[in-house]
């Protein structure tokens, strides 16, 4: 018959464990940078960048711009290509700055470029693939996951053949060969190609590549006249960030431009559905807030990207997801 009682030594090793299990608890939620930034955002439907399209006009360079995200509170910065272009050309080194990201608890979600991949001119187009390969070779040693595909450059006429376009993104998308990015296939609401959310999962599908996904924006899907109740019919991996922000209902649909956005939540975009239906497609999704108003421009750009974030958060709480 086994002893009810604990003996001595019995009662020492479990204490020993419990003591053991509870330190090691605790260095995991004191753990540090990106260990620590990583348990917060585990579990939760979105997490929140800043472009740095939003503090842009204040010239701080990205150093600085990853300090305002770090401060601000935010998971993730999506830098422009030419800042870490610059960055690197005056002498930065861009391990140091990898590992100034990390130990500030961000991840590079997302690059903005505008390489000319898909004009009809085959020369230009080349160019646009070499400047694209040396951009995504520079984001990707700052630990950048994403590579923004706009239609740059092909915006006027003539209109192309979506399966011509969904060869042209699958020539940008294999140039990114082994380097752990993914380029986007960014979907632009005033453009004549690529102007709409169903043309561009059209082309992201026919590539027939598996890493194919589409960069979506609030005020795009609206400038170009998207329904975003198309949104239901797509997977987790389609859409995977999406650029947020609002707009005022004047001026109309065929004048606004992107100096128009303000923050979510201040316009009369549909955010809280929009975010609903983009949660029900599965998976976590990066809201990455992308504004262009020269009035936040000339503001003090912490308080630009702290009242950003308290305002992306507000509209996610009224979404009652």
């Amino acid at each position: 018959m086994t002893n009810s009682k604990l003996s001595r030594r019995d009662a020492i090793v479990r204490t020993g464990v419990l003591m053991g299990t509870a330190l090691a608890a605790r260095k995991v939620q004191a753990g540090t940078g990106s260990e620590a930034a990583s348990q917060r955002r585990a579990g939760r439907p979105f997490r929140y960048c800043l472009n740095t399209a939003t503090i842009r006009g204040q010239k701080l360079g990205i150093v600085k711009e990853v300090e305002v995200a770090a401060q601000a509170g935010y998971d993730a910065i999506e830098p422009w290509a030419d800042a870490i272009e610059l960055y690197a050309r005056n002498g930065g080194d861009l391990k140091e700055l990898h590992d100034r990201i990390q130990d500030s608890g961000l991840t590079v979600e997302g690059t903005i470029a505008f390489a000319q991949w898909l004009v009809d001119d085959r020369a230009r187009r080349a160019e646009g693939i070499e400047q694209a390969k040396r951009e995504m070779e520079l984001a990707a040693r700052i630990g950048a996951r994403r590579f923004a595909a706009p239609p740059a450059g092909a915006t006027g006429l003539p209109r192309l053949d979506l399966g011509v376009i969904a060869e042209r993104y699958r020539v940008l998308l294999e140039a990114a060969g082994n380097l752990g990015i993914v380029p986007e296939l960014e979907l632009w609401g005033f453009s004549k190609n690529l102007s709409r959310l169903g043309e561009c999962v059209c082309v992201a599908m026919e590539t027939g590549h598996p890493k194919a996904c589409v960069l979506a924006d609030v005020f795009h899907l609206y400038k170009g006249g998207s329904q975003i109740e198309g949104l239901h019919l797509l997977g987790p991996d389609a859409v995977q960030v999406l650029h947020i922000n609002d707009y005022p209902s004047e001026p109309p649909r065929e004048k606004i431009n992107d100096s128009y956005r303000v923050y979510p939540g201040d316009g009369v975009a549909p955010l809280a559905e929009t975010l609903r239906l983009l949660h029900q497609t599965g998976g976590q999704k990066v809201l990455s807030l992308e504004l262009f108003s020269r009035r936040y421009w000339e503001q003090d750009p912490l308080v630009v990207a702290s009242t950003g974030l308290a305002k992306m958060k507000v509209v996610v709480e009224r979404a009652d997801l």
